[in-house]
């Protein structure tokens, strides 16, 4: 295994699982709003900008509650009356929103998901969930892709997994070499969907990509 493969693999153990560390409060949150608004330059006390770090604050949970989110409690719940179903389960142009870990800069972009069923399949709105679960954090998108196919790989049972995202970084379209409109794309295949050329071939076929 290599140390990038080493240092993704402590990446998965530590991400999978919302974060147990003691929080700030609220009001200590406020205050590190407010010290950045200073810190910018601006007023805080201004009209304009009285009750933004209460929002910001709010906007927060809401963009970073994902860490509040348990993906395996999400597939949990599972159908087992497929009818021998067999086949491909797929979903794409799911809309991925996160954050760079790096400079807490949006990442934007869509994934597609799918698994190759054994007995049991899982309601289309849990994948779109364990998507959130793990994309509203702190990420980098490669380790965002294989918690996805982890999660899904592990509770499910399936066959196989396979995740594709591609999106854009604000981090590098906004600041550094502001490079707007280029793509990143991952990938993640597992089990038939890594062994199997064939199945492989079909989901990209499927998501309208080359194989």
């Amino acid at each position: 295994m290599s140390p990038y493969d080493d240092a993704l693999a402590t990446d998965l153990a530590s991400n999978v699982t919302p974060a147990l560390r003691r929080k700030p409060s609220r009001e200590q949150a406020e205050r590190a709003v407010r010290t950045l608004i200073e810190w910018i330059g601006e007023d805080p006390d201004r009209e304009g900008l009285q009750d933004t770090p209460k929002r910001v604050v709010k906007a927060y949970e809401e963009l970073f509650g994902g860490y509040t989110l348990d993906p395996a409690e999400i597939l949990e719940r599972t159908f087992e009356e497929v009818e021998e179903y067999d086949e491909i389960v797929l979903l794409r142009g799911i809309r991925v929103e996160s954050f760079c870990e790096h400079h807490m800069l949006p990442i934007i972009g869509e994934a597609s998901v799918a698994y190759f069923p054994t007995e049991r399949v899982v309601g289309i709105s849990k994948l779109a969930r364990v998507i959130d679960a793990f994309s509203k954090r702190m990420q980098i998108q490669e380790r965002l892709t294989a918690q996805i196919a982890s999660a899904i790989n592990d509770v499910l049972k399936p066959r196989g997994v396979a995740v594709v995202i591609e999106s854009e970084h604000e981090c590098m379209s906004t600041r550094g070499v502001h490079k707007p409109g280029v793509g990143m794309i991952t990938t993640r295949m597992l089990g038939c969907f890594k062994d199997d050329e064939n199945r492989r071939r079909e989901f990209f076929q499927l998501i309208g990509r080359p194989g």
